[in-house]
């Protein structure tokens, strides 16, 4: 009998709190929650529910009041920040709403950018961003800046800076809030391709029909997980 894999991403009781001036806000309240490996999970509630805040820890962005959060193995939670720098630097790919890419930068080099973080050589620096941009269909534009980009390429520049470090994981937060609907529908089918090629995405999204193209959706609300559910993508 074969034993359950261990989780990729383990919560446990987590709990955040917020001080503002006189006032506690309590924006994660004991969270639980199991991500597996090469899992596509979106984080779905509505402002002030707790999913930013939670992708936020998941992301080494912050850390959590009480609680433990375990990645690929090791506590965060228990992190200083040279080790939370590391870990976010090699374990987690990040795709925001805004891009985040260096305006005078080309698309190579704004790929290239978690490895000279990490202190790789140029010339496998170079190999890795180019492998990366290939992967999302942009080797024609690795020497175009953000400017001379649409708004899908200049995410696809994000995603492959993401995918750059091969991370255990892709955190996503509203990938295509910034894009028209079909470019967020073309940014969507990628992340259906990336998932399908082994990686492991979590998304926060407010929007049910981004959401659909997952296979599990958690909802919070209050600083709770209100519903987990496993599903079929739509197609």
């Amino acid at each position: 009998m074969s034993e359950t894999p261990a989780p990729l991403i383990r919560v446990r009781s987590l709990d955040k709190t917020y001080i503002m001036g006189p006032t506690q806000v309590l924006a994660l309240r004991g969270v639980n929650l199991d991500i597996f490996r090469n899992e596509y999970v979106a984080i779905m509630g509505p402002s002030g529910s707790g999913k930013s805040t939670l992708m936020n820890i998941l992301g080494c962005l912050d850390v959590p009041s009480g609680g433990s959060y375990e990645l690929n193995g090791q506590q965060v939670a228990r992190m200083d920040d040279d080790e939370l720098a590391r870990i976010r630097n090699q374990e987690i790919g990040f795709v925001f709403q805004t891009f985040n890419l260096l305006a005078r930068t080309d698309a190579l080099g704004n790929v290239a950018l978690p490895l000279v973080y990490g202190n790789t050589p140029g010339a496998e620096r170079r190999a890795r961003a180019e492998r990366a941009l290939a992967a999302v269909g942009l080797t024609e534009r690795m020497h175009h800046r953000p400017n001379e980009l649409s708004g899908g390429q200049r995410q696809r520049v994000a995603i492959a800076r993401a995918l750059v470090n091969e991370p255990s994981i892709l955190l996503a937060d509203e990938p295509t809030g910034a894009l028209d609907s079909r470019t967020g529908a073309e940014i969507m089918e990628l992340f259906a391709r990336l998932h399908q090629e082994g990686n492991t995405i979590v998304l926060v999204t407010h929007e049910e029909d981004i959401a659909a193209h997952s296979h599990r959706i958690v909802r919070f609300r209050d600083g709770l997980v209100e519903s987990d559910e496993a599903r079929s993508p739509a197609s």
